[in-house]
């Protein structure tokens, strides 16, 4: 784009626009302004030659000052053309400027004639009559009567002489202020004959022209209230218009819009008149307009610009589009969605619409042009010469202007344009034009250009490629929004405000680094609930086929109340809400208490911990922190770690604490990240609460229908939110009996995990050996777990310890399951339980193992001795100590080989006289060791043998129970094989390179 040059250097602006600013004040052509105007209150357009100069000569222009020139010039040929021409077009189409170009013809034949517009006009004249027209066509007399500047029975001295009624203003400008003839032919006022006899008195060809003629007839003999004055005015204009057709070279042209069209109230009398005047114009006239659809781009440049654009330069600008046109992304994804027919005949489209967007120009034509009260020439005019001025002064100034003015490129930020659009006639009332005009200003643009929801995204973007190229991308998309709003429910053939791939093309730009992945994010964030737009009302797409539409709605909506609400909502009020949820979807599961310790963020956050009450004894805890104070990861975890240390009892120093109940305490923590995330999922919800409980909500049942569905899926992503930002676990873990406690954390990846519900973290627990799972603890793991140490302490210590040693698992079911296998174990002889004195004593129950006593004591168990004999206990019959080993018994037997009383049954005989060892079913083995195998292959020979052992235990099921830690340091491809057979395990393993 650097080697073209830009449409604001290629192009003049009209001095009158320049002088004004680009706010063009007669844009509405007067009649009476250019006929009767004086000094400096005469327009630029009095004059017949700048007249031609800014007029297109567009197809019906041509054909309407033809017809008349040649009625009033073609002598006698005067046939060939109509003589009554009725201008019924609506407001804006143009009717005022034909009226000016058709007194021009007549008061200055010569000089209009030669402008191009004219001489369109002599060719075409040509060529209806075969032959020239005369260069004065005969010195036409031109009677201008502008009924829009007349009021009915009050004349105006200097214009209109002695005359007061239609018929004597006739006569007056006629005759040219000649008091004779005026006098002449004053009574006959209906008087046909007489009528045209003062017409061919002029002794001229005469153009008569009447603009706006209800204005005059309709309200305006209304408001004089004299029906004598009325009769003779319709009486009048129904023997003008028959004595018209008769005289040789007269013709009339009568501007009065179609009734359809003309949304003026009148009277019941009103209406009379003006179905009369109807009836008048159809049987003597013929209807025409002036412009059409196809002349739209051709008025505006000859209008606002001085000459035409050099063709290299309109095709050098058109030619810039064509790598983004033929980008395939754009064009499956945008082009070809918002069907851009343009595309076809690109060149040829953007030389008739240059400076202007082919798709702005369809936008006009085709959608503004048919919303009822748009003037179309005339409000396009005032809309597109206070765009170009804005943006020539911008390209002036060094700021970036598009290479073509598209539908997202009108400034808004520009007071002149903003208000050209809404007064030209789009928008229908007053109080929606305020509406809208605070919607301009509040999500686009404001007037500086420093604020707007679109502007501050642009201002607010990070650095991206495309900065440069298209640095009001958010600015232009939004301003298409508006557009597409402005004119109504529905958009002529479209519907609703502006489609997705319609916003997104309002933001392109002749440069492929600027991509519609790039479009996708611009528009994402127009439409985020949160930081876009928020009197947008979106109509979520259905497939390719159905995008979504954005709509800006002057009416109170949903969204727009809720992101109201939203910018009320304090921090303070987010995180109460999120705690508020957070404790109703805490479980305790297996733990026996749960409880949701609140933030206090005036204290520490280590006080807060230190004096909340955490160490309660012979009770397995979950703790669910508020994440208003206490969160992990994301590098914000240290002072989470630290007040979690503290509370453990595992401070230094001053900040150590008495805390004996650490290991049956476990903590859930949330994400820091994810904890972002549900917050802003609890303002949604909390806006939404606040929403449906408002009067304006709850007195309108629709709104009251959408505002209890999304409060309701607000509330479910709400919900979803918190459990997974809860994903970690803190725990005191010593996994080596002889190590040092240390915290230790639990992380959830898994979606459907969270640490709020006690279940889970159970389980997520004993896969790391802080718990048993239920039915996991009994009597041998119970023997596996106990030191020997342990022996000999009392049944109160061994249970403390289970709540208080992070060496020992907590157990599922707390001290019923201790209970069990302790009973379990005394029952299979594994232990002993004994008083102070040492005597076992018996239990038949587990509930008799007394978990509070102090006198009972776990005891190793003691070998079994035959009553008989005093030696370990046997099967069979006793020796005799020191016998030899023949097989005979140590007491005396019954004739009938029974035993005495004190054997122990009966035996196989033994080849030795010893009684048989008792066997052991299971041995607890532990064991540790240190060893660099780097210098010495014989003891890694020999560890391997050592693991080989221990791997054909484990495969043969001869390995019931396992706990440890091993650290190794080896290769790293054998370290891979190692993790994914520790992960199948479900054993989560620390990996680090050395």
């Amino acid at each position: 784009m650097a080697n073209v040059t830009p449409w604001w250097k290629a192009l003049k602006l009209r001095q009158e626009i320049l002088n004004a600013s680009g706010q063009i004040d007669d844009v509405q052509m007067s009649l009476f302004g250019a006929v009767h105007s004086k000094g400096t209150d005469r327009p630029p357009y009095a004059d017949a030659g700048y007249y031609g100069e800014i007029t297109h000569p567009t197809g019906r222009l041509i054909d309407l000052l033809a017809e008349i020139a040649v009625r009033i010039g073609g002598g006698a040929d005067y046939l060939k053309a109509r003589a009554v021409t009725r201008l019924d077009q609506g407001m804006g189409g143009g009717k005022s400027h034909a009226c000016i170009g058709a007194y021009h013809l007549a008061a200055n034949p010569k000089t209009l004639l030669s402008t191009e517009l004219g001489q369109r006009v002599a060719e075409r004249a040509h060529a209806k009559l075969g032959r020239e027209l005369p260069t004065d066509l005969g010195r036409p007399h031109a009677v201008v009567l502008p009924c829009d500047n007349m009021t009915p029975g009050a004349g105006k001295q200097e214009i209109d002489g002695p005359a007061s009624s239609l018929y004597e203003r006739f006569l007056w400008r006629l005759f040219a202020k000649d008091y004779s003839l005026y006098e002449r032919y004053l009574p006959f006022w209906s008087d046909k004959h007489k009528i045209a006899e003062a017409i061919r008195a002029v002794n001229r060809p005469v153009l008569i022209i009447v603009d706006e003629v209800l204005d005059y007839v309709g309200n305006g003999l209304d408001g004089v209230n004299k029906p004598e004055l009325a009769a003779q005015d319709m009486a009048f204009l129904r023997a003008l218009l028959d004595v018209v057709n008769d005289v040789p070279h007269v013709a009339m042209l009568v501007v009065m819009i179609a009734s359809d069209a003309d949304k003026t109230a009148l009277s019941k009398a009103g209406r009379d008149r003006r179905d009369d005047l109807n009836t008048l114009l159809e049987r003597n006239g013929l209807p025409a307009t002036v412009t059409e659809v196809g002349d739209f781009a051709d008025i505006l440049r000859r209008r606002l610009f001085d000459a035409e654009p050099a063709a290299e330069v309109v095709a050098a600008t058109a030619a810039l589009f064509a790598p983004v046109h033929e980008e395939k992304a754009w064009a499956k994804n945008v082009w070809d969605a918002i069907g851009a027919d343009w595309r076809q005949n690109w060149r040829a489209e953007v030389t008739a619409s240059y400076p202007f967007h082919p798709m702005l120009i369809n936008l006009a034509k085709e959608e503004w042009s048919k919303v009822t009260g748009f003037q179309r020439v005339r409000s396009t005019i005032r809309i597109f010469a206070a765009t170009v001025y804005a943006l020539q002064q911008r390209g002036k100034s060094g700021g970036w202007v598009p290479a073509l003015i598209g539908p997202g490129d009108l400034p808004l930020s520009d007071s002149t344009v903003r208000e050209a659009l809404l007064g030209s006639g789009l928008v229908e009332d007053d109080r929606t034009i305020a509406n809208y005009r605070s919607l301009a200003e509040i999500e686009v643009v404001n007037h500086d250009g420093t604020d707007g929801t679109a502007r501050k995204q642009d201002l607010g973007r990070e650095p991206f490629q495309w900065n440069d190229i298209n640095p009001s991308a958010a600015e232009r998309a939004a301003t298409f929004v508006f557009l597409a709003s402005i004119v109504g429910t529905l958009r002529p053939g479209r519907g609703r405000g502006a489609s997705a791939p319609e916003v997104k093309a309002a933001t392109a730009v002749p440069d492929v680094r600027y991509t519609i992945t790039d479009a996708d994010i611009v528009v994402d964030g127009l439409v985020h609930p949160d930081r876009g737009m928020s009197a947008l009302d979106i109509v979520p797409g259905q497939g390719n086929n159905k995008p979504a539409r954005y709509f800006l709605s002057t009416r109170l909506t949903h969204r727009m109340l809720v992101s109201n609400i939203r910018r009320t909502i304090t921090p303070t009020e987010r995180d109460a809400v999120v705690a508020e949820f957070a404790k109703k979807l805490a479980s305790s599961g297996p733990f026996r208490d749960h409880r949701f310790i609140s933030a206090d963020l005036t204290r520490p956050a280590a006080d807060v911990l230190a004096t909340g009450g955490l160490d309660t004894a012979y009770t397995t805890r979950l703790f669910v922190l508020d994440p208003a104070q206490f969160s992990l990861r994301n590098g914000m975890e240290q002072v989470t770690i630290e007040a979690l240390t503290i509370a453990m009892g595992l401070g230094q120093g001053a900040q150590q604490l008495p805390v004996q109940w650490a290991s049956s305490a476990v903590f859930a923590v949330m994400n820091t990240q994810r904890r972002g995330l549900a917050r802003g999922m609890a303002v949604e919800y909390l806006a939404r609460q606040r929403a449906l409980a408002a009067p304006e909500i709850q007195n309108d049942d629709e709104l009251k229908t959408t505002g209890t569905k999304e409060l309701s899926e607000a509330k479910q992503q709400l919900e979803k939110s918190i459990k997974r930002a809860y994903q970690h676990v803190v725990f005191l873990a010593q996994p080596d009996p002889n190590g040092e406690r240390h915290l230790d954390q639990l992380t959830f990846d898994e979606e459907n995990l969270t640490a709020l519900d006690g279940t889970s973290v159970w389980k997520g627990l004993a896969d790391r050996d802080k718990v048993f799972d239920a039915g996991q603890f009994n009597a041998r793991a119970l023997l596996h777990n106990l030191r020997d140490q342990d022996y000999g302490k009392t049944l109160s210590d061994i249970r403390a310890a289970f709540y208080s040693a992070p060496r020992l698992p907590l157990l599922y079911g707390g001290d019923r399951d201790l209970q069990q296998a302790i009973y379990d174990a005394v029952t299979e002889g594994l232990v002993s339980i004994v008083d102070g004195a040492g005597s076992e004593v018996a239990v038949t129950a587990p509930g008799q193992v007394n978990l509070s006593s102090t006198g009972l004591r776990l005891a190793k168990p003691r070998p079994k001795v035959c009553s008989g004999c005093g030696q370990p206990a046997h099967e069979g019959n006793c020796t005799a100590e020191g016998d030899p080993g023949d097989g005979g018994t140590s007491g005396a037997s019954s004739p009938g080989g029974s035993e005495e009383s004190g054997t122990s049954g009966p035996s196989e005989p033994s080849d030795s006289g010893d009684a048989p060892e008792p066997t052991a079913k299971d041995q607890q083995v532990a064991f540790s060791f240190t060893s660099n195998l780097l210098a010495n292959g014989d003891a890694a020979d020999k560890f391997a043998a050592l693991f080989r052992a221990f791997y054909m235990s484990l495969d043969e099921r001869q390995i019931s129970y396992l706990q440890g830690t091993i650290q190794m340091v080896l290769q790293a491809e054998a370290a891979g094989q190692l993790r994914q057979q520790l992960e199948e395990l479900g054993i989560t393993a620390a990996f680090k390179d050395i």
